[in-house]
């Protein structure tokens, strides 16, 4: 088997917030790489015990976050996506994906870091789900017919994966503490919103990675599992909040049978009327 796995940071055990944690220039960034990176490693380590023969790993957090000199030896890692979107599942070669350090989708209440790409993203949908990066992702690996095997990140995200692709495995790591959606919130506004969690110790975490990861290997061929539920045309509806400059703006794209080319069709935005179009607009 062959297992695609993809990382974040925002959902990794002990990361914080965004003020101090999750770019070059913040004070416990290479903290969080390290705590990405062993987490990564425990997950790993399941996976080939659970057999799995050959993984590639994905650094997706933007300015990057793996350290390739703490990484397991065993895996490749990959940095950068070439076309977009499937972001390096379309060579043919995955039975499986797997996330590690993932996030929940913006307006996730009790989520610590909740965002879709950036802050700015309100919400992002595709045929009236509403879903994030984890699902758009989980959306074009089904496309393609490659299993979403493994999710593990905070519990809101846990639970935002369990509802949208039957029979994954999912392992947490923290719980944020914040109530209500941010709708109100303008982009910088929201980014400082969900900095409050309950974290669990990152030894404790990569030991229930380690075991979630084998299971999830053991079990990656059970069933019909693992896949979401697709249907075309797709229709896909943008929806961003204000920010220093510009207003709350809105777009939608469609295609006929390919959520990968959807999601790399650009969007022709437009002001948000009012609250009343925004409450249209959003489907979650």
């Amino acid at each position: 088997m062959r297992l695609y796995i993809m990382t974040d940071l925002e959902g990794v055990a002990g990361v914080r917030d965004f003020a101090e944690w999750t770019g070059p220039d913040k004070r416990y960034y290479d903290l969080a790489r390290e705590l990405l990176t062993e987490e990564l490693n425990a997950a790993i380590d399941g996976f080939f015990a659970g057999g799995v023969d050959s993984i590639l790993v994905a650094d997706g957090h933007g300015p990057g976050a793996l350290d390739i000199t703490r990484l397991d030896p065993r895996v490749e890692m990959l940095r950068g996506w070439g076309s977009g979107w499937p972001l390096g599942l379309e060579d043919g070669s995955f039975d499986a994906i797997a996330w590690v350090g993932q996030h929940a989708k913006s307006r996730t209440p009790f989520s610590n870091m909740a965002h879709t790409q950036g802050c700015r993203y309100l919400e992002l949908s595709i045929n009236g789900t509403a879903i994030g990066e984890f699902g758009q992702l989980a959306m074009c690996a089904t496309e393609l017919g490659i299993r979403a095997i493994f999710a593990a990140g905070e519990e809101a995200f846990a639970a935002e994966a369990e509802a949208l692709v039957p029979g994954v495995t999912t392992v947490v790591g923290k719980r944020g503490t914040k109530p209500g959606r941010g709708d109100e919130c303008s982009e910088a506004q929201y980014r400082a919103r969900n900095g409050g969690a309950i974290h669990r110790h990152p030894l404790v975490v990569r030991e229930a990675l380690r075991a979630g990861a084998k299971s999830a290997a053991e079990r990656a061929s059970d069933g019909p599992s693992g896949y979401v539920d697709l249907t075309p045309p797709y229709h896909c509806t943008v929806v961003y909040r204000e920010t220093d400059c510009a207003p709350r703006q809105f777009g939608t794209r469609m295609h006929p049978d390919s959520i990968s080319k959807l999601m790399n069709m650009p969007v022709n935005l437009q002001p948000v009327r009012d609250d009343a179009h925004l409450a249209e607009l959003l489907v979650d």
